[in-house]
């Protein structure tokens, strides 16, 4: 074993939350925000190669995320969370946004830490998300005084079932910005610098979206992400889209900056009309089984599924009439008032919305907002980062 003075060792637990996977840290154990505790997560995930073959991040984006939890001090909350991500090979941590899928592990990770009383048959778990400043709910089943694992819901992307946790985004509206439709408008017309002409709808509920007809940019809506990630001219579209978005609602100076000024917000989907496809793992998926077709591309790659932060401001833009969201739902035969199935490259996700009626698109409320996942508790134990990472960022910071 190597000497206590070569590594640090850090307490911490793998979780798997929805579709993603990451790693859960008390906020105690970890040094407070800033240089060291970056320094140390981009260790422990690995941030320097595409691999990550040095760290426990697993070389994918849905698997290079973590959550950091502590009892909150809110009247509104029970705990503070923290959401990042160690985009592989970039070098960096990122904390700009939320997710959807890690978040789905925080009410469980909270439960079984300690940090929120197990009531049997279902624990609420106020929320409250640091990126963003909104406050989320979780409804977390528990079994003898811990969260429960085993159930019967079953999420495209996760083999098996699970036992199902709803999450309520009710209070995520204008998450970055403070406006459901930043921009003011349903639809923005967006200049490529090649001279076309782009479509979109800008939307800030979770996390802020940029929506655009997969048809705009050639694109049927059926690709699945091997063929979107090779398509170099449609990320390169798709990143000016992002970039000039960003910059429209204040998260870049310039659009060609937004790259390093905001590399996750904001998230880029593209949607189409509900089509009969093959999925990723060549399974049929009815045109009826769906409300509408989406990729969400994020960090330029597509979501090998869909993000549950995406889902969420695709179903509240699905309820404002003039949306590009809004045009692809209405093409096809919505089944329920009160759901939206998407339709993406796993399979079929099924999420809950109602809009409050009466209110217009900028003052857009929702009494239902919401979708589920499982989550797992997959290991709980001590990693370790060699002590040379974190000395000279503790010389640094002792200098300034």
């Amino acid at each position: 074993m190597a000497g206590r003075d070569q590594q640090h060792a850090v307490r911490c637990t793998l979780m798997r939350g929805g579709t993603s996977k990451g790693l859960y840290f008390r906020g105690e154990d970890l040094p407070q925000p800033g240089a060291s505790r970056d320094a140390l997560l981009k260790a422990l995930i690995g941030s320097g190669d595409l691999l990550q073959i040095d760290g426990l991040g697993g070389s994918r984006l849905v698997t290079a995320k973590l959550a950091v939890v502590s009892p909150s001090n809110r009247l509104d909350a029970d705990v503070d969370y923290t959401y990042g991500i160690v985009p592989p090979g970039r070098g960096l941590v990122v904390y700009t946004s939320n997710c959807g899928n890690i978040s789905a592990g925080v009410g469980p990770f909270a439960i079984d830490e300690g940090m929120v009383e197990a009531r049997e048959p279902v624990t609420e778990v106020r929320i409250f998300n640091t990126n963003t400043g909104k406050l989320l709910i979780a409804h977390v089943p528990v079994r003898d005084g811990r969260a429960q694992v085993e159930g019967d819901l079953a999420i495209p992307g996760v083999p098996g079932t699970g036992a199902e946790i709803l999450l309520d985004y009710r209070a995520t509206t204008g998450a970055k910005t403070g406006r459901v439709l930043p921009t003011g408008r349903v639809m923005d017309e967006i200049a490529l610098e090649d001279g076309r002409m782009v479509r979109a709808t800008i939307g800030d509920v979770a996390n802020p979206c940029i929506f655009v007809p997969a048809a705009d940019l050639g694109a049927t809506g059926s690709e699945l992400p091997d063929a979107i990630n090779a398509d170099e001219p449609l990320i390169a579209a798709m990143r000016e889209l992002r970039g000039k978005a960003a910059e429209a609602i204040g998260l870049a100076t310039d659009w060609r900056e937004a790259e390093t000024q905001s590399p996750a917000l904001p998230l880029m989907v593209l949607v189409a009309a509900p089509a009969a496809y093959a999925d990723s793992q060549a399974r049929s998926v009815e045109e009826e089984a769906m409300d509408l077709r989406a990729r969400l591309i994020f960090y330029n790659k597509c979501h090998e599924s869909m993000a549950g932060t995406g889902s969420m401001c695709t179903a509240a833009m699905s309820r404002i009439p003039g949306t590009v969201v809004h045009g692809a739902v209405q093409a096809g035969t919505p089944r329920n008032a009160d759901t939206l199935r998407i339709g993406h490259p796993l399979g079929v996700m099924e999420v809950v919305v109602r809009a409050s009626p009466g209110a217009g698109p900028e003052g857009a409320r929702f009494e239902r907002l919401a979708f589920r996942r499982t989550a797992r508790r997959l290991m709980q134990g001590t990693a370790y980062v060699p002590a040379s990472v974190l000395a000279p960022v503790k010389i640094e910071e002792a200098v300034a």
